[in-house]
């Protein structure tokens, strides 16, 4: 596997999205176009994992910012999953800096929710107690209901509301959004 910290081919970044389309829901990812724009904001990284034949076979897609870090998307493809490659990549993720990571899971009230909130758990994350709604990601669509993971330890509702004032006017572009 060789691990790539950039992405310029649109060829690649074709590849990332089709494995977007694959793993989430479309709710929680943005048009091509959406997507392919974050590129241009120097706070937002997409690393990749490729196959020997170059192939994507994994990609993260996160946000760095002064106090903190956000992953948005974490995927491995579907032929990939089982073999270490997703606990391999975040591990070393983790390790780039000392700051906090957060992320964003489902509900925990379903047995694959419970499970990739475990997969996070083991590598060290922490399911938050605080309410927490995914702004729309398209025209038309509602917000959503998660859960915020943070590591390598439980970040305290104030840091809690402080990171959600950042992601909210940074990655999703609109004000703190009310849980109903």
């Amino acid at each position: 596997m060789k691990s790539s910290h950039e992405i310029v081919n649109p060829v690649v970044f074709a590849e990332v999205y089709q494995l977007m389309q694959a793993s989430f829901p479309p709710i929680e990812f943005r048009t091509y176009a959406g997507q392919r724009a974050l590129l241009d904001n120097p706070l937002y990284r997409l690393i990749t994992e490729v196959d020997d034949r170059g192939k994507v076979v994994a990609f993260l897609a996160g946000w760095s910012f002064p106090g903190f870090r956000f992953v948005e998307h974490f995927a491995v493809a579907p032929q990939m999953r089982g073999v270490g490659l997703g606990s391999t990549m975040m591990r070393r993720y983790s390790g780039i800096d000392q700051k906090p990571i957060l992320l964003e899971v489902e509900l925990p009230d379903t047995v694959l929710a419970k499970r990739r909130i475990g997969f996070y758990q083991r590598l060290g994350f922490h399911l938050l107690a605080y309410d927490y709604v995914q702004p729309s990601l398209r025209v038309g669509q509602a917000e959503l209901a998660l859960r915020m993971m943070s590591y390598p330890y439980p970040i305290n509702e104030a840091e809690f509301a402080s990171f959600k004032r950042i992601l909210y006017k940074e990655v999703y572009r609109t004000a703190v959004v009310s849980v109903k």
